[in-house]
């Protein structure tokens, strides 16, 4: 991804080694609004070895400004039996609260649109919390659709094992 000059002096571009110290603020920034503060787990060291070791399977795009990560789209590939084509999950979108309204988050969600466009994939997708509204209705702006038929499942902790176990 080539950088892109934004408003006030920001700069958007792929992440780069040294960035993981404001990807994983921005994180925690995220799961501080989504009420779930002691919920990250992750640290600098494994963001390192997720975004810039021997096989990168999740990406990060930033906004920086002044020196600082203020805005990330953090993302992977996935991939659809029924078109047959790849396409991106946008795990998280968050633009830090004294940077918002300056376009930096549609920046950011446009950059994957041009990912999927250049590289022939079929969708760019994510989840939203219902009581998002200011979120929803960004998404809304920008032409994204609800998949309401459609709901979440996840496995974790204890299930999780347990789950695997039963091949044993």
């Amino acid at each position: 991804m080539n950088p892109r000059s934004l408003s006030a002096d920001a700069v958007l571009r792929a992440a780069r080694p040294g960035d993981e110290p404001g990807i994983l603020a921005c994180i925690q920034a995220l799961a501080d609004y989504e009420r779930e503060p002691d919920a990250v787990e992750n640290t600098v060291e494994a963001l390192r070895a997720t975004l810039f070791g021997d096989a990168p399977q999740a990406f990060v795009h930033v906004v920086e400004h002044a020196g600082e990560v203020v805005g990330i789209a953090f993302w992977f590939v996935t991939y659809s039996t029924w078109t047959g084509r790849h396409g991106i999950w946008l795990e998280d979108l968050v633009v830090l609260p004294g940077h918002r309204a300056a376009g930096y988050g549609k920046a950011l969600i446009a950059s994957l649109a041009a990912v999927c466009q250049e590289r022939g994939y079929s969708r760019l997708e994510w989840t939203v919390l219902d009581w998002n509204e200011p979120a929803i209705g960004f998404y809304r702006a920008i032409g994204a659709t609800p998949m309401d038929e459609w709901t979440t499942q996840r496995l974790t902790g204890d299930a999780l094992a347990a789950l695997g176990a039963t091949l044993d």
